[in-house]
This record gives structure tokens, sequence and C-alpha cells, in this order.
């Protein structure tokens, strides 16, 4: 847990997607342990509930299972799973924009692609 805590959203969506990104570089496998609501308690100087709150998410999204009594672990396919979430959170974010752009200023698709290609080069 090298990351720090900052104001751009609320602390426990910071705890899950801390969690997402290390199990999507592979910093966390399949299987293995997660740190504790009060390791990263301690860790960020924030309050278990809210580390809970966010470990609890990806819970929901079946990314964490529970042992009981031993603690939280990723599930199998969760590294899948979160590729799929953010490549839909990338389309929406970054592609449906561009679309809009390139339709406004009348750009095809086969500009854009080449724009890609080039790297932007004028």
């Amino acid at each position: 847990m090298s990351h720090s805590i900052d104001d751009s959203q609320p602390i426990f969506l910071q705890i899950a997607r801390r969690i997402s990104d290390d199990i999507i570089n592979g910093a966390t496998k399949e299987g293995e342990q997660v740190p504790s609501t009060n390791q990263f308690a301690k860790h960020y100087q924030i309050n278990p509930a809210t580390a809970a709150k966010g470990i609890n998410l990806l819970v929901e999204q079946e990314i964490l299972f529970k042992k009981r009594g031993v603690g939280m672990f990723v599930a199998e396919g969760a590294r899948e799973i979160l590729l799929k979430q953010r490549q839909v959170e990338f389309y929406k974010r970054y592609i449906v924009p561009l679309m809009q752009e390139a339709e406004y200023l009348q750009l095809s698709t086969e500009q854009i692609k080449q724009m890609i290609d080039e790297g932007g080069n004028d």
C-alpha cells in the first residue's frame, strides 16, 4: 500500500480502485488475500468503516470474497471482470466524447484511425 488518499473522490471508492488496480496489474493475484479493513484504516489513517465500505463494494461485484475468520481474498475471474468494467468505463469516458467531437468536426472514422496511427502528428 503505497498510494495516498486525495480529495478527488470518496475515500471508499479510492480504496476499491486501489485494490482493483492491484488485481489488474497483477500485484494481487486471484486467490490471494487483500489487506484487511484495519490495515487500510491504519495505513491511510481513516475510519475502518470507510475502508470496509470500499472492500464491500468489491464483494458485491464478486471481485473479492470472504473466508470467515481469515479475511478477504481475490475471487477467481476477478481480473477479467475488472478489465471488462474498465473497458466499458474507457468507452464511455473517452470514446463517446471523441466520436461526438469528431462528428462535430466532420472527421471520418478513417481520419480518426489515421490520427491514432500517426500518434497525433500533424
